[in-house]
């Protein structure tokens, strides 16, 4: 009962409504009743921004007393980002805009082999009009320009990110009417979403089709192009996984829900690295094994395998994770 009368004191004291409170705290107003009724009491999370958004401390927030406010050394002055309206369109604008540029970067990397495959297999053929070594030297020469063209627009992104960093880093607290924004454009973009997934899901298992219909054919040079339609087929499923993705997380991110609330990213941030040093070793020895054998029509089995793999390690650190969290689990 003392928190709920604390927490009228506190909302009453910074001129909010209950419509407000609920606002910044990403929650409904029904949370906000419950607690000022002493139903509920809200959970760690929601104290600690509680405490971030009025300046006092949680011990204050807990005691079972009823006294004087007491204000964390800042004064009282919250050193919490607030995010407006007109930055979050901004932020959710900008997020699109990237979708498409990370997007594009993902499919050069992804194609950037195929013109390698292709004039290797056509110089064999005698269709290229060049020696092997020749064929052999440009197709790497269009492969390490692809792969830096998609590395430079990942780079980009990142550099116009800037300003947006502490959304995935810092706590922050949503200006009113932010939240109700970008929870009707998720709304909206929910069945998007959903469909945008499905497809780029079909495309990426239907991309084997011309990887096993190149084992009826004897010549070596359809064999190299069905391959290379394969990649396209993956690239364009991953380019649709990343369009829609990026703006679904982009939202998520401003709502702060499910993996994007603050008190998850340090978890997130880990789970991040590690899949940016298994992604990066997993580079490593496709072109390793590729460039010392030369048998660039095998070697691409190295990344289903990968993702295997890489769905098991996600799992085990996903269970590990859970038994430090609860040793009884």
């Amino acid at each position: 009962m003392i928190f709920a009368d604390k927490l009228i004191r506190l909302r009453k004291k910074n001129g909010w409504s209950q419509e407000e409170l609920a606002e910044k705290l990403n929650v409904s107003r029904q949370a906000v009743s419950k607690w000022e009724s002493a139903q509920t009491v809200p959970e760690l999370e929601k104290l600690l921004q509680l405490s971030a958004l009025f300046g006092v401390t949680t011990d204050y927030l807990l005691k079972d007393e009823l006294e004087a406010e007491e204000y964390t050394r800042d004064g009282g002055e919250s050193n919490v980002k607030h995010i407006s309206l007109a930055q979050a369109q901004e932020f959710l604008r900008w997020r699109q805009k990237a979708a498409v540029l990370i997007a594009a970067g993902a499919f050069l990397c992804i194609m950037a082999v195929t013109p390698l495959l292709l004039l290797s297999a056509a110089a064999e053929a005698g269709m290229a009009g060049m020696a092997e070594e020749a064929a052999a030297a440009v197709g790497l020469c269009l492969l390490v320009v692809l792969v830096t063209a998609g590395v430079a627009l990942f780079v980009w992104c990142g550099f116009k990110n800037a300003p947006f960093e502490f959304i995935d880093s810092e706590p922050f607290e949503a200006e009113y009417g932010v939240h109700g924004m970008v929870a009707e454009k998720k709304k909206s973009y929910r069945d998007t979403y959903a469909a945008c997934n499905i497809a780029a899901t079909c495309l990426c298992i239907l991309s084997l089709i011309p990887l096993f219909l190149g084992i009826f054919f004897k010549d070596s040079f359809f064999q190299m192009v069905l391959l290379c339609v394969t990649f396209l087929l993956a690239a364009v499923g991953v380019v649709m996984f990343i369009l829609c993705g990026v703006r679904w997380a982009s939202m998520g991110k401003l709502l702060q829900e499910a993996d994007y609330a603050y008190c998850e990213k340090e978890k997130n941030g880990a789970k991040e690295a590690v899949a940016r040093a298994y992604w990066s070793l997993t580079v490593a020895v496709y072109l390793g094994w590729s460039f010392l054998s030369g048998r660039w029509g095998i070697t691409w089995i190295v990344w289903p395998l990968a993702g295997i793999l890489y769905a098991v390690l996600s799992n085990i650190l996903q269970l590990v994770a859970w038994k430090k969290e609860d040793p009884n689990r």
